[in-house]
């Protein structure tokens, strides 16, 4: 089949769990969900944005982790609903192409982003006073640069060289989005040759970094474990076991589904993977890093309304000088008020 063909082609999906016997409790299910992640990592980018007492490494690298949930299950789930509320399933060659490309893109700035934030806390807990130079700026510029340069570079090739095999037969992806395994199993040809390197890519973006993230986290176990204070050495080993629970998950369905060969594990188990690394996973992030951090929560409750008293009259009059935003609405309304005196 020559490239003419292809493009004109389109692959059908067949949606989330296709013989699922309850299909809309599913979707509502992956739907609210979907929603959960969506406010979660929106409001952590605009609090972290808005509160200067967050604009240090570790909250700039969770901004970054935000941004990448965010893409990561809005490249998937709406054409999913899309596709399930209007019955089309139907998806144009160029458009499974962009979005295996952004879907690899996404996952794999995810992995070597979890290793430098693996990084980040343990040179705070074990070398705090070289924090301000090992994470400088410039340094966390760096890092975000490298992430997205070698996540676009290596998502590049997993995309063309698995779209460029031929398709014999039937064009149906047994997925709800389109992801490397699911074109794999349909190509007629041998595959072994790409399989090895996948296998290889595998171990450099996906088996190393979570080695490193393990490392760094037994280092810091050992460092908290000689802490002197009780409290703070269990807040800190249940913050780590926390973070660990996150990228095992993580870590795990992607490791299963790209270190093994695509026919040694059924589509269902594909669908099950993708489901925990692309759906739940953006929702737990923001949850477990940061929505349960003070400081996150004391930015929370400048920005909602906290930090406003009723005077004598029952008026509201708020802290606007603690809430960037109600300071911009105070100052435009003052301005209202002079520019009508003026009138006046």
């Amino acid at each position: 089949m020559d490239l003419k063909n292809k493009t004109t082609s389109s692959f059908i999906l067949l949606g989330l769990f296709p013989s699922c016997r309850y299909p809309n409790l599913l979707i509502s299910f992956i739907l609210l969900i979907y929603t959960l992640a969506s406010a979660g990592n929106s409001l952590l980018i605009l609090l972290i944005w808005l509160d200067p007492r967050l604009h240090t490494p570790m909250y700039f690298l969770l901004s970054q982790l935000s941004v990448i949930d965010l893409a990561y299950i809005s490249c998937t789930v709406p054409k999913a609903a899309i596709n399930y509320f209007t019955g089309r399933q139907n998806i144009s060659f160029f458009a499974c192409a962009t979005q295996m490309f952004s879907f690899l893109t996404l996952g794999l700035a995810e992995c070597i982003l979890l290793t430098l934030m693996a990084y980040d806390r343990y040179v705070a807990v074990c070398n705090p006073l070289r924090y301000t130079i090992l994470m400088s700026p410039k340094v966390c510029l760096m890092m975000a640069a490298s992430t997205w340069i070698g996540a676009v570079a290596a998502a590049l090739v997993h995309t063309v060289y698995p779209m460029n095999f031929p398709i014999c037969g039937s064009r149906e992806i047994n997925h709800y989005f389109c992801e490397m395994p699911a074109i794999l199993r349909m190509s007629c040809v041998d595959t072994s040759v790409y399989e090895m390197v996948k296998f290889v890519s595998t171990i450099i973006f996906l088996l190393t970094p979570f080695t490193l993230i393990l490392t760094s986290y037994t280092l810091i176990f050992l460092t908290v474990l000689r802490m002197n204070s009780p409290k703070g050495r269990n807040k800190a080993l249940a913050t780590c076991s926390s973070h660990l629970t996150v990228v095992s998950l993580y870590f795990g369905q992607a490791i299963f589904i790209y270190m093994t060969p695509t026919s040694s594990h059924t589509p269902d188990q594909d669908q099950v993977g993708a489901v925990l690394g692309t759906i739940v996973t953006p929702m737990l992030n923001p949850l477990i890093y940061s929505l349960r951090n003070k400081e996150v929560i004391g930015a929370l409750q400048k920005c909602t309304g906290r930090c406003c008293s009723r005077d004598r009259v029952g008026s509201l009059r708020c802290c606007t000088q603690k809430c960037p935003i109600l300071h911009l609405k105070s100052e435009f309304k003052s301005k209202e008020i002079q520019i009508g005196n003026r009138a006046l």
